[in-house]
């Protein structure tokens, strides 16, 4: 029987040969991230560890964004993953639920109620959206779909639906106003919250510059 240790390295490394050479910012790397990250704020706010770490582990598994808006590939393909370690019915049900569940799907989506140990992978999955690496993987999935860093005169949508998040082509920088300068304010979590503050203040700091190296008055 495999033990929770077990587990874990296991999944650690299916993952990691399931998303590896990845360059859309959603590589084996953002999914370690997430993972650490995960790991401090459910222990901070005493989430079931298993729980977190796996749905930590296998979020990012099948993104619905790159399989035309299907929200089930996610879950399905965890779940054949977890039956295959043997893995109590249980807890496969909560991990599947909080993958169907975490993603960002647009401004004005509104999102169903997260378990404790979904609000702390989202909060993971979210701070790693943000500051230094959340601009670096806002420009590497932006050239991978061949967008524009920016055009002053494209302005930021809001997104009511689902699709018209995902069918979206804006370019990067309006990126930050559709979704990553959000995030502050939608942590789920006091440890969530505090870490997003400075990773918040580092874009704004980033986008002030932009904007006048853009013009070149810097």
């Amino acid at each position: 029987m495999n033990t929770a240790i077990d587990i874990i390295n296991r999944t650690a490394n299916h993952i990691n040969t399931v998303l590896s050479g990845d360059g859309t910012g959603h590589d084996w790397w953002h999914v370690y991230r997430v993972w650490k990250m995960a790991k401090r704020i459910g222990h901070a706010e005493q989430a079931d560890p298993l729980v977190v770490e796996l749905a930590a582990l296998l979020h990012d598994i099948a993104d619905w964004k790159f399989h035309d808006g299907d929200l089930s590939v996610g879950p399905t393909r965890a779940k054949e993953w977890m039956d295959s370690l043997g893995i109590e019915p249980s807890i496969i049900d909560q991990v599947c639920q909080i993958i169907a569940n975490i993603s960002f799907k647009g401004a004005g989506v509104v999102q169903p109620p997260l378990s404790l140990e979904g609000k702390a992978v989202q909060d993971a999955d979210r701070l790693d959206a943000m500051g230094a690496i959340g601009i670096a993987r806002a420009f590497a999935y932006g050239g991978a779909k061949g967008r524009e860093i920016y055009d002053p005169a494209a302005s930021p949508t809001e997104h009511r639906t689902a699709e018209a998040y995902l069918k979206s082509g804006g370019h990067t920088i309006n990126h930050f106003y559709e979704k990553l300068l959000l995030l502050k304010d939608r942590m789920n979590t006091a440890t969530g919250r505090a870490m997003a503050e400075e990773r918040h203040k580092f874009m704004e700091d980033y986008l002030r510059r932009f904007y006048e190296e853009w013009e070149g008055d810097a």
